[in-house]
């Protein structure tokens, strides 16, 4: 590998998975798997250069196919999801989403990278003023959510946000100032899972960021983290975008909430249901940013969160 990993995804690996973790993966199995993503399968691609700063869980190469055509490659370690990551963006088939470009059976390990279409990665819809970025995203979301495929290996968001209770639990006891939040977060979402409205395929991480533009559509989905489960919990990330923007304006609170009712209203979601997973969702990244030492943005996150 002639290269080296953009220090943004050195930090966040590091972070998550921690630092020996980390310095395995990115100096033991990257140029490895990296050499095979770009030969093996008769892929045969070559590299324009890296991006950066690039993502907080991949390798993304800028690359051109033997015939010329240009390409993305993305490279994440198992524990990022990559194999969860194509099977959605197959079943997709770039219906609001980047294509996948392999064909049937080629790269089948996405351990050996996934080959995407190449978009405009430097724009996003964070380059857009905030009234056309949520009408966009909006539009660009409502696309995803299709029925899952049969079969499909998929968490639900009932048992992903069963795996994300526990830290927070153990956070609370830690630290009791985060207890009332902690116990309103837990209590929606007893709630919310009790009485699901629905079980779609989701992308899971879903904000203005992962929204970019492209050729074939002025804006498509990238990075998923995919699962089955209601609209309302794929809209709650986007709530809180552009959280920096909404802790220094005098009426954050305000716009905070008139997103929710926004959202809700314009995609046909209940509103108390977004709510309740803009509540959970928050408090949540807010705590595991805490735990990963990335204190400035826990606690812009967590204070967003007592505005609901």
């Amino acid at each position: 590998m002639g290269f080296e990993p953009p220090q943004r995804l050195v930090r966040a690996l590091g972070e998550t998975y921690g630092e020996a973790a980390a310095a395995d993966w990115l100096g033991q199995r990257l140029p490895a798997l990296t050499a095979e993503a770009l030969t093996g399968d008769g892929r045969d691609l070559s590299v324009e250069r890296v991006v950066a700063p690039g993502g907080r869980s991949s390798l993304v190469l800028l690359v051109q196919r033997p015939d010329g055509t240009p390409a993305a490659l993305k490279i994440a370690p198992p524990c990022a999801g990559p194999a969860q990551e194509r099977a959605a963006l197959a079943h997709w088939d770039g219906w609001g989403a980047v294509r996948l470009l392999d064909l049937p059976g080629a790269g089948a390990d996405p351990a050996g990278g996934l080959l995407l279409e190449r978009l405009h990665h430097e724009v996003s819809l964070r380059s857009l003023p905030e009234a056309k970025a949520l009408l966009e995203a909006a539009g660009t979301v409502r696309r995803l959510w299709v029925e899952p495929p049969a079969g499909h290996p998929f968490e639900t968001v009932t048992e992903r946000t069963a795996r994300q209770a526990g830290p927070m639990r153990d956070a609370a006891e830690a630290d009791p100032v985060l207890a009332s939040l902690v116990s309103a977060a837990l209590a929606a979402r007893a709630e919310l899972v009790a009485h699901s409205p629905e079980l779609l395929l989701l992308h899971g991480n879903f904000r203005q960021s992962k929204v970019l533009s492209g050729e074939r559509a002025p804006w498509l989905t990238v990075g998923p983290e995919p699962l089955v489960g209601e609209r309302a919990y794929d809209l709650a990330r986007l709530v809180r975008d552009r959280v920096e923007d909404l802790i220094a304006s005098p009426g954050g609170p305000v716009t905070a909430r008139r997103r929710v009712k926004k959202l809700a209203e314009s995609l046909d979601v209940a509103q108390e249901r977004l709510h309740g997973w803009t509540l959970f969702r928050a408090v949540e990244s807010g705590i595991r940013a805490l735990a990963e030492g990335r204190r400035q943005t826990g606690e812009l996150t967590l204070e967003f969160a007592g505005w609901l």
